[in-house]
């Protein structure tokens, strides 16, 4: 996959693909462009077999700090006194569709957050599989702030499972501000690390999981979506399918056979 995108930058080391909201002045917010941008991508690299993780970051020293406010929010206000019930309807679709993309696509995505990750940035953050962020970071589900509700975006679902019922409904009904030892305690983070250093650490755990069997981690992703609403005896017989689907694949072998010759196995996602 070789994208071409406008909205913000994509480059690629390795098997590791990097996303950086890259509008470092206005602390790289979404636009209507970004957020279809971002969901075709995602939605391209369930087709991808070079790329095998992916990093989401944002440019000088923030994540982002979520929606336009002149090239979304004001549009959207627009809309409001129009009445367009119909536009406003696409608009949060849209919004969804780039978290659905995001959760659909087989690689692993880690964010790497420093700075500002607020409003439609912090679900961005979310909807990652792995977060890494730093001291510093400000992490808020600012929608109450301008009069809407938590449920955005798959927040109310999603939210919860990281860090619990309670917790989530504290930040999304008060929309505070989560500082970087917070969001590590509350296990919103997977660790802290200096803003220096986040996006290469970022970077080395992306490249650790892409060098590993990424059909295993496809399903992995996969079931860690679908079974939370599955009662446990379905979660078993799901993993028990998708295992022996596994074991029919040449990596389960080329493992095998690297541990017998006592060599590091190369796996090939197949």
């Amino acid at each position: 996959m070789s994208p071409s995108p406008t909205h913000f930058d994509w480059r690629t080391e390795g098997p590791v693909g990097v996303i950086t909201l890259a509008r470092p002045e206005r602390k790289n917010p979404l636009t209507f462009e970004s957020y279809r941008e971002l969901t075709d991508t995602f939605a391209q690299l369930r087709h991808d077999r070079v790329i095998r993780a992916i990093v989401l970051t944002g440019a000088g020293g923030n994540f982002c700090s979520g929606g336009d406010v002149h090239e979304i929010i004001g549009p959207l206000v627009k809309m409001k006194r129009d009445a367009d019930r119909g536009a406003l309807l696409q608009f949060t679709q849209m919004t969804g569709n780039l978290v659905k993309a995001m959760r659909a696509c087989p690689q692993p995505i880690i964010a790497a957050i420093d700075g500002v990750c607020a409003g439609a940035g912090a679900i961005l953050a979310m909807a990652s599989d792995i977060r890494i962020g730093t001291p510093r970071s400000k992490v808020a589900f600012l929608f109450t702030r301008v009069g809407l509700s938590g449920a955005d975006m798959g927040a109310c679902a999603i939210l919860p499972r990281i860090i619990g019922q309670g917790r989530a409904s504290e930040l999304l009904f008060t929309g505070r501000v989560m500082l970087g030892d917070e969001a590590e305690r509350w296990g919103f983070y997977n660790r802290l690390v200096s803003p220096d250093t986040v996006v290469e650490e970022a970077t080395a755990l992306a490249t650790q999981l892409a060098t590993g069997p990424s059909a295993a981690h496809a399903v992995t992703k996969r079931a860690l979506h679908e079974e939370w609403n599955m009662d446990v005896d379905s979660a078993i017989d799901l993993e028990a399918r998708v295992q022996a689907g596994l074991m029919l694949g040449e990596d389960f072998e080329r493992a095998y056979n690297a541990f017998v010759k006592k060599e590091t196995p190369v796996f090939e996602g197949d």
